[in-house]
């Protein structure tokens, strides 16, 4: 069962800019103005996003697609261009932002900082699963935190040593999902804390209390018509889920948005598959704006993130686009998926 404990309706109202500014005092006192500052660029921007998505089928022009292919190959849709747009305007006049990475951006976006300033890097997927907006379906933002490296000897680090960091050296990480409600999930590196936006008051309000992922669900996230193409322990694995090896028969649930299967298996465990095939040998999903957050939040929460065979947040990035296979969740489906990944000797 999951240990997420929903605040009751007569609880203090914690928004989370006060959450942050607490675990900051607890933890990080010498940061706590600059980080939270920082933290309200991303969720001023993300308010501004769900604004025009929940608007986003009456106002003229705002879907579809933008008629321009991102880095990735892949058509923009005119909400991601807004959203890319919300999130470097909201983030770019914040003075501790150094540099900004996205995924609809082929390269860094940079600030001219006075001396003493620019002391962390955000990165971000700006609309994670927009080729569902035209069909009503849950999309999300997605966003890591790192500091900037101090000057060596007197020099400033370099645009690569500044962005190409390990997840492991992540400060903070989180996630927005607009759905029926719009909740702001985030750590930083204390425990997971989910908060609900209540359009009422427009502030994101604490809703999920120390999220806990459950040890064992009920449900797998993958795309089986891609079945084919895995690796054939892949394939076993899901068989076992099917057959009810674990004690249980499993369920397959797949929205086709990180964030969206990501979030069901955050509150019910499981397991989230997104594996390497024939047409993407390296993967699909992006380490640094998709993997690294995701599996950071996993972590905190209790579960395990891999790319298949090593754990996400050790992997030193190349590139900022760096594709990588993902497999997360709870720890029973995570260890089997590990035997079932040994016995094949891959």
């Amino acid at each position: 069962m999951s240990q997420t404990k929903p605040i009751r309706p007569d609880s203090q109202i914690i928004t989370v800019q006060q959450h942050i500014v607490q675990q900051q005092e607890a933890h990080s006192p010498d940061s706590r103005g600059t980080f939270s500052w920082l933290l309200s660029g991303i969720t001023l921007a993300t308010k501004m996003i769900q604004s025009r998505i929940r608007r986003a089928g009456l106002v003229d022009g705002a879907l579809g697609a933008e008629g321009a292919t991102n880095v990735q190959g892949e058509q923009q849709q005119k909400l991601d261009v807004f959203a890319n747009n919300a999130l470097i305007h909201c983030l770019g006049g914040r003075d501790a932002v150094s540099v900004l990475v996205s995924e609809e951006n082929e390269e860094p976006v940079t600030f001219d900082r006075a001396p003493g300033t620019g002391k962390y890097v955000v990165v971000f997927d700006p609309l994670d699963g927009s080729s569902n907006i035209d069909v009503n379906v849950n999309v999300g933002t997605i966003f890591s935190i790192y500091r900037s490296p101090k000057p060596a000897d007197g020099h400033k680090p370099s645009l690569d040593e500044e962005v190409l960091q390990s997840g492991l050296k992540q400060v903070a990480a989180g996630y927005v999902v607009y759905g029926s409600s719009t909740m702001f999930v985030y750590t930083a590196g204390f425990g997971v804390y989910g908060f609900t936006l209540d359009p009422a008051v427009g502030a994101y309000v604490l809703s999920h209390d120390n999220m806990k992922m459950p040890q064992q669900g009920q449900y797998y996230s993958t795309n089986e018509a891609n079945q084919r193409s895995f690796p054939p322990h892949y394939g076993t694995y899901l068989d076992e889920l099917r057959d009810g090896k674990l004690g249980k028969a499993y369920s397959s649930r797949y929205i086709g948005s990180l964030v969206a299967d990501f979030h069901r298996t955050l509150l019910k465990g499981g397991v989230f598959l997104y594996p390497p095939t024939k047409s993407h040998a390296s993967g699909k999903l992006r380490l640094m704006y998709e993997a690294n957050p995701i599996a950071f939040i996993t972590e905190q929460a209790g579960g395990v993130a891999t790319d298949g065979r090593n754990r996400i947040l050790e992997i030193q990035p190349t590139d900022i686009h760096q594709r990588t296979p993902l497999v997360l969740g709870s720890r029973t489906e995570m260890e089997a998926f590990e035997r079932a990944r040994l016995a094949a000797g891959a």
